[in-house]
């Protein structure tokens, strides 16, 4: 019995070393970056040759506008191209893509993917680029964009990640997305750009060498998340990815509860699968190489989610709450250090929220919480299969 007792206990103090470590990470990064510094060099002498890259699978909603707004960049019109990977939209919107001035490049697959999309476009072109950018298809560049990456890679960087923000806020679930977002700006790109670290990936509004990122994405087959997959051969390379945060490209936010289901579904599996995937990579990266910016990457797949990581440590709060207060049971340590861990993943999230999401809509918004929580839950037991097609997730159904 007493074996027992202490083996389950040492589960008891594992999962409280957990959370803790991970409510720990998150603030950490939150607080620093509130010390982010842009990035004030001078301005580059010559505007470098950019190819726009924007994959399009049934976007036929949106993409012809988005198409439009690329080409209404404040750079020079010769520099630049505006390239749209057209798959499996209709042949109306394919026509109207071809009066545009732009590279249109039909491709068709039996199981479509980005990555797929973008090696396959880039083995048509031919022009030679020095610096790729890639868009979803529903993002819309500031008209300084492409101006901001080229000053960053006049640098010498060789990936620069752009801040990505909502393009709506006209639902609850838009909101917290939106907000979301900003949050994993101010940590995972932010503040870990303050502390020496890569700026973490989004999958779109974001530029690469051209030649580096033909050669990476040659041998990537992921079918979600190819993204972090570039994180973690960039960090075992030890080229690092800056962040600009002036650099904005709006983003469509999800609206429904059933979209956001499909979203989070695949960002999910993601994780899961990098986390095996380079578990032990990571921990040699450390030993061996000192690589802390591998490891790091490692880190953010470990932590959970962040939606999941204040619902999680709620309820556990509330249950030793319970236990000490109603059941007067002898857990009063670890209630307090609990609600202690609630309490520091709070402050790292209000501290990571930009002060414009301090309204009443917002507030209002938070009351889909739970449900937003409950759905994330209950993804954990439907992950299975979830990477081995691609989830699309629909957009242009902005309802006013």
């Amino acid at each position: 019995m007493h074996a027992i007792e202490l083996f389950l206990s040492g589960i008891e103090y594992s999962v409280y070393l957990y959370f803790t470590l991970s409510c720990l990470y998150v603030l950490v990064f939150s607080i620093a970056g509130h010390f982010y510094k842009k990035n004030r060099s001078v301005n580059a002498k010559a505007p470098s040759k950019i190819a726009v890259l924007i994959p399009a699978y049934k976007e036929d909603a949106v993409i012809v506008e988005v198409a439009k707004s690329a080409l209404k960049q404040n750079y020079n019109s010769e520099k630049f191209d505006v390239v749209v990977i057209a798959d499996s939209l209709k042949e109306s919107t394919v026509k109207m893509l071809q009066s545009l001035p732009i590279i249109l490049i039909e491709v068709s697959f039996e199981e479509s993917t980005k990555a797929k999309a973008l090696n396959q476009a880039m083995a048509e072109l031919q022009k030679v680029y020095d610096y790729a950018v890639i868009l979803d298809a529903d993002n819309i560049m500031k008209a300084d964009f492409l101006t901001k990456m080229n000053d960053a890679f006049a640098q010498g960087y060789q990936v620069v990640q752009g801040h990505r923000k909502a393009k709506n806020q006209n639902t609850s679930f838009a909101i917290l997305d939106a907000a979301s977002e900003e949050i994993n700006n101010h940590i995972f790109r932010k503040g870990h750009r303050t502390l020496g670290f890569s700026s973490g990936l989004i999958g779109s509004g974001m530029g690469f060498d051209y030649t580096l990122f033909k050669t990476m994405m040659a041998s990537v087959n992921a079918v979600g998340g190819f993204d972090k997959e570039l994180e973690f051969r960039f960090a075992k390379n030890n080229i690092l990815i800056e962040y600009l945060d002036d650099a904005v490209v709006l983003d469509e936010k999800i609206q429904k509860s059933a979209d956001f289901s499909h979203q989070r579904r695949r960002w999910l599996s993601t994780q899961f699968i990098y986390l095996e995937k380079y578990f032990l990579t990571g921990f040699k990266e450390l030993l061996l190489q000192r690589n802390f910016n591998f490891f790091d990457k490692l880190l953010q797949m470990v932590i959970p989610p962040r939606i999941l990581l204040l619902g999680l440590t709620l309820l556990i709060a509330l249950y030793y709450g319970m236990l000490v207060f109603v059941f007067q049971l002898n857990s009063t340590v670890l209630a307090y250090a609990w609600f202690g861990n609630v309490i520091i993943t709070v402050v790292a999230f209000l501290l990571a929220l930009p002060k414009t999401f301090y309204n009443a809509n917002t507030l209002k918004a938070l009351f889909s919480l739970p449900l937003a929580f409950s759905r994330m839950a209950l993804l954990l037991f439907r992950l299975r299969g979830a990477n081995k097609k691609f989830i699309h997730t629909a957009h242009g159904t902005i309802q006013n």
